[in-house]
């Protein structure tokens, strides 16, 4: 007998406002383990706020999220939620990756330190043994020659190969990317591009909120489109990109393509 393994991320009716604003609507989503997920979408569909839920970057106002089978932000006693302190979000947090699309290293630290900062710190490893993890992180991704660089050093697209090498330090269980390409000069793209591509081969689960059709077509397993909060239509790229069925994706897609 076969068991179903563990989806890497359930999103389970998860609603967030702003104020007046209601963001996000009752979305539904699960991402299997070692899948690529790419998430269209609209300016204001929700899409950046539903990745930063993933991580507790903001906290959700009902339903609840699962990564590797366990509630971010809280813990489960009996049928109750537990907030987490602090210092266990933290923790937590090490299991999911995230590159941010203004790249968010901090200035004052080196290349290699940027990378180093939190396993040493959120997960108590040793700083050696991190930091040669690190030299071979920044190596893949192609700045091994920039580890004593500060961030103001380097271009755009180094900075976000530097940032995917920091979110790749905390071995984390899925990555999210939320439009990693959006701040890079056009020619740029092309690298970091690349970068999220060979993670895509490696079987790595990542969820990538992105405006390059092209690339999603290309590495996702399932596009989601969102719209006005909630997840109007997911599927294999064939089917979303090329025959959507929803009229709402419908129109997207014959604006950007």
């Amino acid at each position: 007998m076969t068991t179903t393994p563990r989806p890497a991320v359930q999103v389970r009716g998860v609603h967030k406002s702003f104020g007046a604003l209601h963001v996000l609507r009752g979305v539904e989503l699960t991402v299997r383990r070692g899948e690529v997920t790419a998430i269209l979408g609209p300016s204001g569909s929700g899409k950046s706020t539903l990745l930063r839920t993933l991580n507790h970057l903001e906290k959700v106002d009902a339903g609840l999220i699962l990564v590797d089978g366990e509630p971010v932000g809280y813990r489960l006693k009996g049928r109750k939620l537990h907030e987490l302190h602090e210092r266990e979000v933290l923790q937590q947090r090490s299991k999911v990756g995230f590159v941010f699309q203004d790249f968010n290293l901090f200035p004052h630290l080196t290349v290699l330190d940027n990378v180093v900062e939190a396993p040493v710190s959120a997960l108590r490893r040793d700083r050696k043994e991190v930091q040669a993890e690190a030299r071979e992180l920044l190596s893949s991704v192609g700045v091994a020659d920039k580890i004593d660089a500060y961030p103001r050093q380097l271009s755009g697209g180094q900075q976000q190969r530097v940032a995917i090498a920091r979110a790749l330090a905390l071995h984390p269980a899925v990555i999210l990317f939320d439009e990693p390409t959006s701040a890079l000069d056009p020619e740029l793209v092309g690298e970091v591009l690349e970068v999220i591509r060979q993670l895509a081969l490696q079987g790595r689960t990542l969820i990538i909120v992105t405006h390059e059709i092209g690339f999603a077509r290309e590495v996702a397993d399932t596009v989601v489109f969102m719209d006005e909060g909630v997840v109007v239509e997911q599927g294999p790229p064939s089917q979303v990109l090329d025959n959507p069925q929803q009229e709402r994706t419908k129109a997207f897609i014959a604006k950007v393509l």
